[in-house]
């Protein structure tokens, strides 16, 4: 004691670093699924807590003065790379950070980033990747939502864009990257993003990652190159990894097959560590980060992930197969049963399963579809996709109804056309359900 009687200040302990993840064993590299259980998370610093607890706190108390200075000297740009730490719920927390850790390991990527939503993860990669009168090269057809940010916001800030179908060849992929090139030439900009969305909403029309590569590096032979982004939600990240066909960086709604359980509302970017590190700073400003809890559900679903994926994919399969042969059914727009032979080129290359979302073309129209939709019984009429429960939609009259008609018409995104995604259910009740339904028509 002091003669004052006050204790004496104590010395600071520094934070323990956590433990190293273990990824192989014995020269075996570890599945993702295994991963799954405990990666990026080391329990004796919390308390032996087996899970990750919820850590709901919006700031975090630093070590000393200096720490956080550096901390903030990371934040600002003003050291490369990320900040060693935890600072502010706008920029980062544990529960994020683990779910980064387990999002790359998917893909085998670089680093993550999560998002609040889906749109939040594409619009904050395009504010950090794309600028005033730069041109963004796509595929279509894109997600509604996205190609309204791309052609009716983004264009009031001067950025123009030129889009391709979906199926596209080298030669149409390379036709269209000189065509940005001159507009953005004559805008005074840069081609400064190539977006891409494989399987295409809501057609399953497949994109060639591979030929866009190869067509963006013969077009930019230099350093300087636009990034090659993915939209992977609809296969991803079980039956297709896109960064292995050349994308660098991959996007994702998790709120569908990641989160998988129809309540939470998420979105992710995994990829390239130098394009990750620049988009960071964008998140930490405008704070489109996600919050603790729909992280710590996130770990949870990402457990069971693969197990829920390949059920929902065997189920499709028999499901598909029934619709096939149904008389009012007048076409499947699913990729275990592809009849255009450059698609099932491009699915031989890039996939590794035919997914659990596809589109079912009714005889008729409107009214039908309509019908039928009105008629399910088990599965349920609702927008998304990628839970444990079978969903149905119209994306013409709902989802794609702010498309313009003659873009429609263009996509195939026809009046007859459902969207299906099937969940875990027992296949043979779904078949039964689709069978009453069908009858309604």
């Amino acid at each position: 004691m002091n003669d004052d009687n006050t204790p004496p200040a104590a010395t600071p302990i520094a934070r323990r670093k956590p433990k190293a993840d273990i990824e192989t064993i014995g020269g075996r590299k570890l599945k993702p699924s295994t991963l799954m259980m405990g990666h990026g998370y080391d329990a004796t610093l919390s308390e032996g807590s087996l899970k990750p607890p919820i850590f709901l706190t919006s700031t975090f108390a630093f070590e000393s003065a200096a720490a956080g200075k550096k901390f903030f000297e990371h934040i600002t740009g003003k050291r490369e790379g990320p900040a060693d730490g935890l600072v502010y719920g706008r920029f980062n927390g544990p529960n994020q950070e683990i779910l980064e850790d387990r999002l790359a390991v998917w893909d085998e990527a670089d680093d993550s980033l999560v998002f609040s939503s889906g749109m939040s993860a594409i619009a904050t990669m395009l504010l950090a990747l794309v600028g005033q009168n730069d041109v963004i090269v796509h595929s279509g057809p894109l997600y509604a939502a996205t190609e309204t940010l791309i052609a009716r916001i983004l264009s009031r800030f001067g950025v123009g864009f030129v889009d391709f179908p979906a199926g596209a060849t080298r030669e149409e992929i390379d036709a269209i990257i000189d065509r940005a090139k001159a507009m953005a030439e004559e805008k005074g900009g840069k081609v400064a993003l190539v977006y891409l969305e494989s399987p295409a909403n809501p057609t399953n029309a497949l994109v060639d990652v591979e030929a866009v590569r190869a067509a963006r590096d013969a077009a930019f032979p230099g350093d300087q190159k636009p990034a090659i982004a993915i939209d992977n939600t609809f296969l991803g990240p079980l039956w297709q990894q896109p960064i292995k066909q050349g994308a660098e960086l991959v996007v994702y709604s998790l709120t569908k097959y990641a989160g998988g359980h129809s309540d939470l509302v998420a979105g992710g970017v995994s990829g390239n560590q130098a394009l990750i590190n620049i988009m960071r700073p964008m998140r930490n400003v405008i704070g489109t980060i996600c919050d603790p809890n729909t992280a710590w559900m996130l770990l949870r679903s990402l457990e069971t992930l693969e197990l829920r994926m390949t059920r929902a994919g065997e189920n499709a399969a028999k499901v598909c197969a029934y619709l096939k042969a149904h008389p009012k059914v007048e076409g499947l727009g699913y990729l275990g049963m592809i009849d255009d032979p450059r698609q099932q080129d491009i699915f031989d290359r890039h996939c590794s399963g035919a997914g659990s979302t596809f589109s079912v073309f009714i005889k008729g129209g409107e009214a039908e579809s309509f019908k039928f939709l009105d008629a399910l019984k088990i599965a349920k009429l609702a927008v998304s996709l990628g839970g444990t429960e079978t969903l149905a939609s119209h994306p013409a009259a709902m989802t794609h109804l702010s498309v313009p008609q003659e873009r429609k018409d263009a996509l195939g995104i026809t009046d007859n056309l459902v969207r299906i995604s099937i969940g875990i259910e027992d296949p043979d009740d779904l078949i039964a359900d689709f069978e009453q339904a069908l009858a309604q028509v």
